[in-house]
């Protein structure tokens, strides 16, 4: 069994300040464990350097304005905080998660008062497969919940209370045999999977979501970048279930999966081939060099 990530051995950044690991706590009436007042990032590091994390302490900041608080760090204190964290702990490939919430000052649905307290974790994850794994594809269940309507909800937000609906989704897929799950958006349009964005190719294009009711990954904006360097067509556009069956090749993104290609979603089936090895293949060098 994995090891408790309560019981490990390292340091954590928490307010300011290298703290032991095991005393990296927080109150039980604090408001983001309550009313999901919390955001975050996630964030890889190879050979102890993160993979942009300028862009990511952005997106990170900005998600603590749309959830109406202040995080009281800049983005360059945010990087050096990270980079002091990442050599704490030795260095190497690392995923690198800071993260946000109000305090235990108020306990009701509104908190203005509330303490912004800021941690940054970093823990071994090498990356999830191999090549030749990964060129097999990975098996997808379409999700039961969507994607809700972006006037409900912070979408543009790496928000912690977003994420809920994908927790339910991964379980249901994974008890099914599947390895993630498929997200609609709320008019039944493909969306994203539960933690990274989805592209699908034909004829030497890529076709991807929009990204208006889920967030726009930066692994997401970075892949499109390398597609245009490699002079390929990028079509982000609404995109419905049915039109699956006409495509080429499936992958997935995101700091976690990387690059990773799709062999079916559902009733749907993808070979796995040239783009996506090209793909795996220029983003492992850009993330490595």
């Amino acid at each position: 069994m994995a090891l408790s990530f309560d019981q490990r051995d390292g340091f954590i950044w928490m307010d300011g300040k290298m703290v032991p690991w095991s005393e990296a706590k927080l109150h039980v009436l604090s408001h983001g464990l309550h009313y999901g007042s919390s955001v975050f990032e996630g964030e890889r590091a190879y050979g102890g350097k993160i993979f942009k994390s300028r862009e990511h302490s952005e997106r990170f900041l900005k998600s603590g304005e749309l959830l109406d608080f202040t995080i009281p760090y800049s983005v360059d204190e945010l990087m050096a905080a990270k980079d002091a964290v990442v050599r704490a702990n030795g260095g190497g490939d690392l995923y690198v998660r800071p993260v946000a919430w109000r305090g235990s000052e108020m306990m009701a649905v509104a908190a203005q008062n509330s303490t912004i307290h800021v941690a940054i974790a970093v823990w071994a994850w090498p990356s999830m497969f191999d090549t030749a794994t990964k060129m097999k594809g990975i098996r997808l269940d379409i999700a039961e919940y969507r994607r809700p309507d972006p006037h409900t909800a912070p979408s543009n937000a790496k928000a912690a209370g977003l994420y809920m609906i994908c927790t339910l989704s991964k379980h249901r897929a994974e008890r099914r045999g599947y390895a993630d799950a498929l997200m609609l958006d709320w008019q039944g349009r493909v969306a994203e999977c539960t933690g990274a964005n989805v592209f699908f190719t034909r004829d030497g294009a890529l076709h991807t979501p929009i990204a208006d009711c889920f967030l726009d990954g930066i692994t997401r904006k970075t892949v499109i970048d390398l597609a245009h360097k490699r002079g390929m067509e990028v079509h982000e556009r609404r995109i419905m279930p049915e039109e699956l069956a006409g495509f080429n090749e499936c992958f997935i993104c995101g700091t976690g999966a990387e690059v990773t290609p799709v062999s079916e979603a559902g009733p749907y089936k993808f070979t796995p081939g040239n783009i996506s090895r090209t793909l795996i293949e220029d983003y492992t060098a850009l993330v490595t060099a």
